[in-house]
């Protein structure tokens, strides 16, 4: 038995790598939060949505969810229908086409990456994380349900 402590399964110091060929059919993705900072100078936000890019499948997609009541209780006078319509934009961003603007010609990674980049707005997206899965759909579901709802 070995002195090094164990996480998650594995021995501390191990790393978990997976080739070509060995993910079980499942492909990396890419996925960030999106929240709402109804007042920047206070750094509250809830979370509103998020935003997966998985380069294997080309896809890029976005599913949202605004709580009005929640964002009303960080700001009374907040903006709810240009939050709105802030979402509904990163929406078609990741639909591309021509509803989409400059960047619906863009391919499914440039469209994140432009998603994704840090701003100072009242719609942020959070830090960039990872994981694998077998339908990024579905993924995008499952984590709308889990960290926005």
């Amino acid at each position: 038995m070995s002195d090094r402590p164990v996480l998650g399964g594995r021995q501390a110091g191990e790393r978990h790598i997976t080739r070509a060929g060995q993910g079980g059919g499942r492909d990396v993705f890419e996925y960030a939060l999106l929240r709402v900072v109804p007042r920047v100078e206070r750094g509250e936000c809830i979370n509103a949505g998020v935003v997966v890019y998985c380069r294997a499948r080309s896809y890029v997609g976005a599913r949202t969810h605004l709580d009005e009541a929640r964002l009303l209780a960080l700001d009374p006078a907040a903006d709810v229908a240009g939050v709105r319509a802030a979402l509904r934009a990163v929406e078609k961003v990741c639909a591309g086409g021509e509803t989409a603007g400059a960047a619906g010609g863009d391919d499914a990674g440039r469209r994140f990456r432009w998603l994704v980049a840090p701003r100072s707005t009242i719609l942020q997206p959070g830090p960039v994380h990872t994981g694998l899965t077998t339908d990024p759909v579905a993924e995008t579901e499952r984590l709308l349900r889990l960290l926005v709802r």
